[in-house]
């Protein structure tokens, strides 16, 4: 189980660097990679409501600019994972991201609050997990 942990912080540690040089050459000043990622999971879920309230108003336009908002996230993270790592995490991660994709898609032609609430969920237990993982304070 130690063992564990300690792939998973270190692939956290990874994923969270590859975030952070990620944004350091578009010039954005984050206090850690691993606040970045966090700041990432909290983006998603501000859209994802953003999307709802738009979808509740009947603003096409605008659900379709909160769903692409988290849409442009969920691909960046997917561009960070480390895919060379040879543990498991990071293809759970881009399967799990790429199915969050595919549910925001069907939300926005469906006008779905469901899909938007199950990759809200998602989102929720990923950056709860990623607190933990590594000790970032709110």
């Amino acid at each position: 189980m130690k063992e564990r942990n300690k792939d998973s912080q270190k692939e956290a540690n990874m994923y969270g660097s590859n975030a952070h040089n990620i944004y350091a050459q578009n010039n954005v000043g984050v206090e850690s990679p691993a606040k970045l990622v966090e700041m990432l999971y909290e983006g998603i879920l501000r859209f994802n409501a953003q999307a709802k309230k738009a979808i509740k108003d009947g603003n096409i336009e605008k659900r379709a600019y909160w769903t692409n908002r988290s849409v442009a996230i969920i691909t960046e993270l997917i561009a960070i994972l480390d895919k060379e790592q040879k543990g498991t995490i990071s293809a759970y991660l881009e399967g799990l991201y790429n199915y969050q994709l595919q549910l925001l898609a069907n939300a926005g032609i469906e006008n779905s609050f469901e899909k938007i609430d199950e990759c809200s969920s998602v989102f929720k237990a990923l950056l709860e997990a990623w607190r933990e993982t590594t000790d970032v304070a709110i």
